[in-house]
């Protein structure tokens, strides 16, 4: 049985005159905070707002960094060179880090977003250039992603902290990928399925694919969606469940 886990959820990533997500409510349920960091969504002020808030609730802040992607909310893949990718991934950090600085915090990990997620579990380059970015930038950051994915081997390869998440929002194909969002079903809002997901997932690695198969699936941190239709809603239950069932809920950076 799992003594701890960690509970992330995408924030930040409100632009201007429009508001994605109700970031106040989610950080004080949550664990850890992917902030978006203007790339695919979050204006500097939002950026200070969420540092400044998840500081006061003293959950860890990550750096979502993403494609340039602003139109896209960054779910479009971009063929970008290694270099030109790590360039964008270190321009990232350093903007969140300022506002996470400013409130008295740091970045603590580097997460991808969106089509840069999915790109770094099998794209060598893709995967090398977020890595790069973040040792070059602070070699005490960690790296969340996709388990057994080329940006986890790659974050062990520089010797930075490698962290497995898995989805309680999601759902899962028999092949242990996240089924694409055009799916019917790929997004789960019931509050107490996704609650039982977050315990079964904490506890026994496990979760029921798409097509019913029960599937391993490793996982030091469970992400919930902040933009999804009610995530605070999702995030509470997810909480409350591991919570009764005895699991803590501790950032991973701690």
């Amino acid at each position: 049985m799992a003594n701890a886990v960690d509970l992330n959820s995408d924030v930040g990533e409100s632009y201007g005159a429009w508001t994605v997500g109700d970031d106040e409510a989610i950080l004080r349920v949550i664990s850890s905070a992917n902030v978006a960091c203007g790339f695919h969504g979050g204006d500097p002020s939002t950026l200070r707002a969420v540092c400044t808030t998840a500081v006061a609730n003293k959950v860890a802040i990550g750096a979502q960094v993403s494609y340039p992607d602003l139109l896209g909310f960054g779910r479009r893949y971009l063929a970008m060179t290694e270099a030109e990718l790590r360039d964008a991934v270190l321009y990232q950090l350093g903007a969140l880090d300022a506002f996470a600085q400013v409130a008295g915090a740091e970045v603590a990990y580097v997460k991808p977003h969106g089509a840069l997620y999915h790109a770094t579990i099998d794209n060598a380059e893709h995967a090398r250039a977020v890595v790069l970015a973040a040792a070059e930038y602070d070699p005490s950051l960690s790296v969340l992603g996709f388990p057994d994915s080329l940006l986890l081997i790659e974050a062990d390869r520089a010797e930075l902290e490698s962290v497995p998440e898995a989805f309680i929002d999601r759902a899962y194909g028999p092949d242990g990928r996240l089924v694409p969002r055009s799916v019917p079903g790929s997004v789960i809002t019931d509050p107490d399925e996704v609650a039982a997901r977050a315990v079964r997932l904490a506890i026994d690695g496990a979760v029921v694919a798409i097509d019913d198969t029960v599937i391993n699936v490793r996982g030091r941190s469970l992400c919930v969606h902040g933009d999804s239709s009610g995530a605070v809603d999702l995030a509470t239950a997810a909480r409350q469940a591991l919570d009764a069932a005895g699991v803590g809920v501790h950032a991973f950076t701690v």
